[in-house]
């Protein structure tokens, strides 16, 4: 069993639509066992008359409600989109589940995923539905009754995968593959010590550096300043040539502790011309 968590969306009928395969019907009831699970209290929030069987497009509309009940409910980042939506897949040599195993695993990966916790009243509305073969989705208004945002673990991922484990052990399911390591894939991944040595060439750069722009601005101010007339322009413009050397001398520093840390390769970054060098270079024709 593989879980798979779909991007947040603003409404429940792309996620429903998505789940059985067609688009959400304005009328018509599911099938019996389309859904599979749902929140526990959705039981106690029904009336006892009402109708068993509830079309696809009432049961979008149950899972929207939170929405329009609690408009200024927002995410920690702010934004409204509160429907989320997760899918699993079993296993090609696996066969269709029973609707009560169907049900197990539906409220196992909803804790799981943090959207039920159990004997909490005020919880989000919640379903699962088993509208194509060998696939469960599980669908949620993160907005919860008392209008406040569903906490979600942080590793809510591992948690899913963990508990798709558990799962498969428990219901004699086929494991999903593990994914294994490309060849040279660790020789992909930078050491911190490469990571470290990108960071000081390119504060070194002499092409595109922060240092070097820097030192440009201070070598120009100091041309500027000696064309000053009076002892004190000159006077000044010598201190500011100063400062130009000593940003120079940070710069060379950087070129070569990050060449310790990693030797530098073709698209290395460039050495850092000496002031006066760079000084002769813009005069030249």
């Amino acid at each position: 069993m593989i879980p798979r968590i779909n991007e947040r969306t603003h409404n429940p009928f792309d996620p429903l639509s998505e789940a059985l395969g067609h688009a959400v019907p304005i009328e018509g009831g599911l099938t019996e066992h389309a859904v599979v699970a749902y929140w526990p209290g959705l039981d106690s929030y029904t009336l006892d008359d009402e109708q068993a069987t509830w079309t696809s497009t009432q049961w979008a509309e149950h899972l929207e409600d939170p929405l329009l009940e609690h408009p200024f409910a927002a995410s920690p980042h702010g934004d409204r989109r509160a429907i989320f939506h997760l899918h699993a897949r079993l296993h090609p040599n696996d066969g269709d589940l029973r609707g009560a195993e169907w049900a197990e695993a539906a409220h196992r990966l909803a804790r799981a995923a943090g959207i039920e916790t159990p004997g909490d009243r005020s919880g989000c509305h919640w379903i699962a539905v088993h509208g194509k073969p060998g696939r469960l989705d599980v669908i949620a208004n993160l907005i919860r009754l008392d209008g406040t945002w569903q906490r979600r673990p942080v590793d809510q991922m591992r948690r899913l995968s963990e508990e798709a484990r558990r799962i498969e052990a428990d219901l004699h399911l086929t494991p999903a593959p593990a994914v294994a390591p490309q060849r040279g894939s660790q020789r992909a991944v930078p050491s911190a010590s490469v990571q470290f040595a990108a960071v000081l060439a390119q504060l070194a750069d002499e092409q595109g550096g922060p240092l070097a722009t820097v030192r440009g601005l201070v070598e120009h101010t100091a041309h500027r300043l000696a064309d000053q007339p009076g002892a004190a322009g000159s006077e000044t413009a010598h201190g500011v040539e100063l400062i130009a050397r000593r940003l120079y001398g940070i710069q060379h520093d950087l070129h070569t502790t990050a060449t310790r840390l990693a030797p530098p390769t073709r698209s290395h970054t460039a050495v850092p011309t000496p002031p006066a060098a760079a000084a002769a270079a813009r005069r030249s024709p």
